[in-house]
Order: structure tokens, then sequence, then C-alpha cells
């Protein structure tokens, strides 16, 4: 498994002004009213619904970041009377893309993580219902977890070892829904050499897919820097659609 580094360090030197407008967001969501904490459910406080949420790339706020606080507050503000804990997963969330194995590991590290997390709480708290997401970085971990087997290209074929496999088949009933914010398109994924992004069978009916139009991470747009756009997913509504999403999956 192996992610190329982004063809221009412009993606770098674009980081500052990404982290600023996220900012910003952060500002607009506290104004809101968001929820900003993130408990997480144990074994003993076994809660309703979890949520186990990857952050993007270097995005501020973790351990869920700041789309993840906005989708959660939003599913809270829909579930009154039920507890909905939430879990970020625990990974670097690298920004370093000139560093190609660092940023592999990742996020290899991040699936392996995410479906960890999601296989506790299936053992530990069989009634809860478990809602995978993630944003940017984080959808793309989200997405692997519930893969099937991924495909690697032939010549990474050292690294089959490396890949994650996929999460035990009797995990798929607990999860009730899969949110992915702004998941790199097939074209982004295919031009820095990723294996494409493919919810199982098991998922895909429970995965919903959010991309505002014009975000050039996940739009279809060649490999580049991400917009202004890609960072907007905190306040522009979409947080608030995937949370009805997930309360009608419940």
């Amino acid at each position: 498994m192996n992610l190329e580094s982004h063809s221009s360090t412009s993606a770098l030197s674009s980081i500052g002004a990404r982290l600023t407008v996220s900012f910003l967001c952060l500002f607009a969501a506290i104004a809101g009213g968001v929820v900003m904490n993130a408990p997480k459910a144990s074994a003993a406080t076994c809660s309703d619904v979890a949520v186990v949420f990857a952050r993007g790339t270097a995005e501020p706020a973790p351990p869920i970041g700041l789309t993840g606080q906005s989708f959660v507050g939003a599913l809270r503000s829909q579930l009154p009377g039920k507890s909905v804990a939430a879990q970020g997963v625990k990974y670097a969330a690298s920004s370093d893309f000139n560093n190609r194995p660092k940023f592999v590991r990742s996020v290899v590290d991040g699936v392996k993580e995410a479906q960890n997390e999601v296989k506790t709480i299936a053992a530990t708290c069989p009634r809860t219902r478990i809602v995978l997401g993630g944003y940017s970085q984080g959808a793309v971990v989200a997405g692997y977890a519930t893969s099937g087997k991924i495909t690697i290209a032939d010549r990474y074929r050292q690294y089959e070892s490396q890949v994650p496999a996929p999460l035990p088949a009797n995990v798929a009933s607990h999860v009730a829904a899969v949110v992915l914010f702004a998941p790199p398109s097939d074209r982004f994924i295919s031009d820095v050499g990723a294996p494409r992004i493919r919810v199982g069978a098991p998922y895909e009916p429970k995965t919903v897919r959010y991309c505002i139009p014009g975000d050039t991470i996940c739009n279809g747009a060649p490999v580049g820097q991400p917009n202004a756009l890609h960072v907007l997913y905190t306040v522009n509504g979409m947080p608030l659609d995937a949370a009805h999403f997930v309360v009608g999956r419940l």
C-alpha cells in the first residue's frame, strides 16, 4: 500500500492558509453552539450511539477535528434523550506529503486504529449503534477501514503485508452508518498512487458521502493543493444533513 506525494510542494505551502480558515470555522462553530466535548464510550457506560471519527490532515481541534465536532453536535441535537459518545481515531493525520513513508504510515495507522475502536465497541457494548466517519484524509481512513480486500498496484507488492485486513464480518451489523466528508476522488487517489477507496458491500448501503461542488480534493480535479472550499464542511449544513441520514439508520 502506498500513497505518492503530491506533485508539487505547493500543497505544503497552503497549510498555513488552510489552518487559518479552519480556525475561523472553529470560532463559527463555537458561536453556533456546537458541542465541543467528545467523551469516549466504555464498557461500564455504554452509550446508545458511538461515533468513531477520523479528523482531516493537520485539522485543528483533535481528537475528532472541527468537522467531526460539527457533525457530532448536529447528531446530538437530533437525538434528545439518547447518549451519543464520540471517539477520535488516534493517528497522526500527517501533512508531511514530502515524506512518503511517514504519510503512508499515518493512513495505515489510522485505518487500524479505527478498526480496533469499532471492534472494541462492538464487543464491549453490543447494543451500541456505531457510526464511523471521517473528513478528508480521515475519510480515506474510514473508507479503507470498511473496505473489503484493499487492492494495491503490482509495483507495491512488497508492502502487501502492511495492508490492513477487512473488518470481521460479524462487526457490520453493529455499524449503523458510515459518513465521509470530502473523501478524495478516484482521480485524486489515482494521481497519488493509492488504492481506490471502495467501501465494502456490508457497509455501502449505510454510507453517505459529501463533497462541496468545486472542492478540488473530492470533485474529480487532478491532484493538487486544497482550495478554500475544502475547509467549509463545518459550517455549510452538510453535518446537519449527515446527522439526518444517521438518525434514519438507527
